[in-house]
């Protein structure tokens, strides 16, 4: 079994007006030290053993449903999980 961990950002080419507006509420709340914020979106997905590729596999997932690879971009991270 697999923990995949996927983070969907959108590209630095594309206006972020939600991490613009936690920027402004940030600033009033006197945290002027942040210079920038761009918000995304974090999900996790837990795969059972399978013979297909991992890798292509999660890509898909990724292009296909969870990221709209236009104007957003994704990483991810994937880990075994033991089971006893």
């Amino acid at each position: 079994m697999y923990k995949v961990k996927v983070y969907i950002t959108l590209r630095e080419s594309v206006l972020d007006p939600q991490g613009a507006a936690v920027q402004q509420s940030l600033h009033s709340l006197t945290y002027n030290e942040v210079s920038d914020v761009r918000v995304g979106k974090y999900i996790e997905l837990t795969i059972e053993d399978t013979d297909r590729d991992l890798d292509q596999l999660v890509k898909e997932m990724c292009e296909k449903l969870l990221a709209n690879t236009v104007i957003e971009s994704y990483r991810y991270d994937v880990e075994e999980v033991i089971t006893q």
